[in-house]
């Protein structure tokens, strides 16, 4: 089983899912304008306790995952951030990549947080994978993250639908 690493930043805490982060994941996941591009639909009590175990279980078959996001001076979780392999139904594929996604709880959004995790979370996958490619998929509407994806060293190689809206495709 792989060990979960700790990731620190100046500001942030990067670690492992916590079965008893579920209440705190929970609201998280009941911002609405986090959901509002990451799926567009507020999951259910079940869907966000599935999501914490496939987190788990991404760290255990393909030895990466996604990170919960700590301030380190609140010790708040105020986010997500990461890598999947989802084999998601969709054309070009991001099946086999390292494929980066993240989230910030929106009272926290505008201060560098994803960036600064998604930093941490890039430099520790270089080390472990390097030379894998990266890609992430972020919603055409959703200016905020594709900064984000820029200011991290992606680059746009395309749009595409997925889901019945738009998106642009990135690689690093």
């Amino acid at each position: 089983m792989t060990v979960i690493p700790t990731l620190t930043t100046d500001r942030l805490l990067l670690r492992g899912h916590r079965l008893d982060d579920f209440d705190d994941f929970l609201a998280l996941w009941k911002h609405k304008d986090l959901v509002r591009f990451i799926g567009g639909e507020m999951p259910t009590r079940e869907q966000v306790w599935a999501r914490l175990l496939r987190y788990a279980g991404l760290w255990h078959h393909l030895g990466f995952g996604f990170f919960a996001v700590e301030e380190r001076q609140s010790g708040k979780l105020i986010g997500e951030v990461g890598f999947l392999d989802l084999h998601r139904d969709m054309t070009p594929s991001t099946e086999g990549t390292l494929e980066a996604g993240w989230g910030i709880t929106p009272p926290m959004q505008g201060k560098g947080y994803a960036t600064e995790a998604m930093s941490a979370a890039i430099a520790w996958a270089d080390g472990q994978f390097a030379g894998r490619r990266m890609t992430c998929i972020v919603e055409i509407e959703n200016r905020s993250s594709l900064r984000v994806a820029e200011k991290i060293g992606f680059r746009r190689i395309g749009e595409i639908i997925f889901k019945d809206k738009s998106h642009v495709m990135f690689e690093r």
